[in-house]
């Protein structure tokens, strides 16, 4: 009796990773120097991060094509489809270890280093010694040499933006019903709203800095809290853009008559990618904002 293998597709070479990794490297380049010269009038370090956005923007768009293209072929089998799915959902769990180191350095900064200089835990000499004026109070607007700031509130901005990401994971689960039920103008429609919504959320992001910035004193300067405030909801909004434009593809995909009710893995690695983003913001609203 002869054994039937089910083909499984090895791709060729490619050059994607390569570039992708050049544009990684010129973002990690290009931030660190734009924040060494935030005090100077160089501005080197911003149009290197500006290139380097650019050229994964470029790999994205370029290395979904490719895989796009092999998919429509027909090459993926059923296996592919799991490795695939093991695939991305590997991915996310690192990004659950990215943020978990985040907000673990927050954890840090607010339940142990900022009590300790305060005189916490038998450490009456020291904070007598380095800085007895030194209150320990979180947000900390003050640092221990002087440097002043403002908190950034919860309301305002941060709560219409926690609102937007919220309703956007409820807009993008109807786009997924109506998919799988292949009704593809509602399908069109609920998908079209949720990238509205994700690219309104970068928008009023980008206002909360500027108000950050010009009115609040608050920046990456301003000691502790100012370093892990634009952290976590800086490299949050990365993926904010990151999600946002997997979600633009899969819209154009749709347009273009791709997906079928059984065969949508794509649609639901996107789906994933956004719900997980608005589960970190929650915990980054109540963590960063409200606490």
């Amino acid at each position: 009796m002869t054994t039937k293998y089910q083909p499984y597709y090895v791709p060729s070479q490619s050059a994607w990773p390569i570039i992708g990794a050049i544009g990684l490297f010129l973002i990690a380049f290009g931030a660190g120097n734009y924040i060494q010269q935030l005090t100077t009038e160089k501005t080197s370090g911003g149009y290197i991060l500006l290139a380097g956005l650019a050229v994964i923007i470029f790999m994205i768009f370029g290395w979904f094509k490719t895989v796009i293209d092999e998919s429509m072929a027909g090459l993926y089998s059923a296996q592919m489809d799991r490795s695939f799915r093991q695939g991305m959902s590997w991915f996310i769990f690192s990004e659950i270890m990215f943020f978990g180191a985040f907000f673990g350095a927050l954890f840090y900064a607010r339940m142990i280093s900022v009590p300790w200089l305060g005189g916490a835990s038998n450490n009456a000499m020291t904070h007598e010694v380095l800085w007895p004026a030194f209150e320990a109070i979180w947000p900390l607007v003050k640092t221990p040499d002087g440097t002043a700031t403002e908190a950034m509130p919860w309301t305002g901005l941060p709560l219409i933006n926690t609102m937007i990401l919220l309703t956007s994971s409820v807009t993008l689960h109807f786009a997924h019903t109506n998919l799988e039920k292949a009704n593809r103008k509602p399908l069109i429609i609920w998908l079209a709203l949720t990238v509205i919504l994700g690219i309104a959320f970068l928008g009023l992001q980008v206002e909360e800095y500027s108000h950050a910035y010009q009115e609040m004193g608050l920046t990456l300067s301003s000691g502790v809290y100012g370093n892990t405030f634009f952290l976590l909801t800086g490299f949050h909004g990365m993926h904010v853009t990151i999600g946002t434009l997997f979600l633009i593809i899969l819209l154009l995909r749709i347009v273009k008559g791709h997906f079928t009710p059984d065969k949508h893995f794509a649609f639901q690695a996107g789906s994933w990618y956004w719900h997980f983003v608005d589960v970190v913001w929650l915990c980054l609203f109540i963590f960063v904002y409200v606490l």
